[in-house]
């Protein structure tokens, strides 16, 4: 079972779309991988972060998992609801595994230890990751285009970062700021 689990890492890591084209990694396992995945993603990320800034490990998985939801809703929502091709016939739960198996490439975060080199490792795994979610995108939808498999993996990301600039900002509205003039 270990096995499995790292082969699905070693195969997102390589951008394999025969990971997302073969049944067998969705099977009863396939979330629960896909899930602890996005768990040690969002340590690493924390691992990675507390370099600069102290981080709480836990917040940053659960934080992990529901990136992971809401992923996973926008690429389903955009990809097969509003934009989907003749052939794109796929239950969410195979679209939350993908998503979640695509988020391999941030387990590298778990290796930026020393400040000169975080920056470029998370950079680096974040458009990576983004270059799997188009990989596990356009063969889960069964998708004919890149294009269109960046298109609603881009539209995605541009929701996700609307929507965290929006709370970020509603946040900072929030906090008392004396007006001294």
């Amino acid at each position: 079972m270990f096995g499995a689990f790292l082969n699905i890492i070693v195969l997102s890591l390589k951008l394999d779309k025969s990971l997302y084209k073969e049944n067998k990694y969705f099977g009863e396992a396939g979330i629960y991988f896909a899930g602890l995945i996005m768990i040690f993603d969002g340590v690493a990320g924390a691992v990675a972060a507390n370099t600069f800034v102290k981080t709480s490990i836990g917040i940053s998985g659960l934080t992990a998992i529901f990136t992971w939801l809401v992923w996973s809703i926008l690429i389903y929502v955009i990809g097969v609801k509003l934009f989907p091709e003749k052939d794109t016939k796929i239950p969410f739960k195979k679209i939350l595994t993908g998503v979640g198996y695509a988020h391999a490439p941030g387990l590298i975060r778990f290796f930026a230890v020393t400040p000169e080199i975080v920056i470029p490792i998370i950079f680096l795994t974040q458009f990576w990751i983004f270059a799997s979610l188009i990989v596990s995108t356009k063969q889960l939808l069964a998708l004919k285009s890149n294009i269109k498999s960046f298109g609603i993996v881009f539209l995605s990301f541009l929701i996700i970062a609307f929507l965290s600039i929006s709370f970020v900002i509603s946040r900072m509205n929030a906090l008392p700021i004396s007006n001294i003039s």
